[in-house]
């Protein structure tokens, strides 16, 4: 077997909530939340986002707020 080449390889993502020091996820700011939401309505995983575990969890929890606040819809469509 050969060894993968460095363009193989996928560049690992950075969690942008730890890059600007975020503590707390408002799950009043549906603008925000939509960037981690598909068109489907359902929220995107974090090997995909490149969150850390931590920050996909607020995530998560912020968008389950919104949506039984009626700020964000549970389906788009």
């Amino acid at each position: 077997m050969a060894k993968p080449d460095m363009q193989d390889r996928k560049k690992r993502k950075n969690c942008n909530f730890c890059a600007d020091h975020v503590e707390f996820i408002d799950y009043r700011d549906a603008a925000k939340l939509k960037r981690y939401l598909t068109e489907a309505g359902k929220i995107i995983p974090r090997r995909v986002t490149g969150n850390c575990a931590k920050h996909q969890r607020m995530i998560t929890n912020a968008v389950k707020r919104a949506r039984e606040a009626a700020i964000l819809n549970y389906v788009f469509d």
